[in-house]
């Protein structure tokens, strides 16, 4: 069994960019330049007689989600969508893993029901790589550990 909390070491190695795999419907994506999540629920302090809160709502979960890819990765989702728009492409999931080089401990993360809500592109003078922001609507993110849906 790994040590799930080993002594602190110098120059030490930990979750990290660079120990990110990122799969796209069975293929890993090799030109991922950024990826954000987040997800919350909505509560709020309901008050009664006095001053202070009296009982707590819970509303609806909001998942988030946004990715920028380079421009190939995009150019060959669009191909493998055959002339539709990649919005068109039916939901799937995102795999998201942690893997320190060196560690056994693997953190996943699965971005669910995903799909593309935009594609653009924008190009400035003395861009080296074209980067693409794509906007995403998921249903649910499965964090590691995580056990219920």
């Amino acid at each position: 069994m790994p040590n799930l909390n080993p002594s602190p070491q110098i120059n030490g190695v930990r979750h990290a960019w660079a120990s990110i795999s990122f799969n796209w419907l069975g293929r890993t994506v090799t030109g991922i330049a950024k990826i954000d999540y987040s997800d919350t629920v909505k509560m709020e302090n309901q008050y009664g007689a006095g001053n202070m809160p009296s009982h707590r709502s819970v509303g609806n979960y909001e998942a988030k989600a946004s990715i920028d890819l380079y421009q190939f990765e995009v150019v060959g989702m669009q191909l493998s969508t055959l002339g539709k728009r990649i919005q068109s492409i039916a939901p799937f999931d995102i795999i998201v893993c942690f893997r320190p080089e060196g560690q056994d401990l693997l953190v996943t993360d699965i971005i669910r029901n995903v799909q593309f809500t935009n594609n653009a592109r924008s190009l400035n003078q003395g861009d080296t790589m074209s980067k693409v922001p794509l906007e995403l609507i998921c249903s649910h993110i499965k964090w590691h550990g995580q056990t219920e849906d």
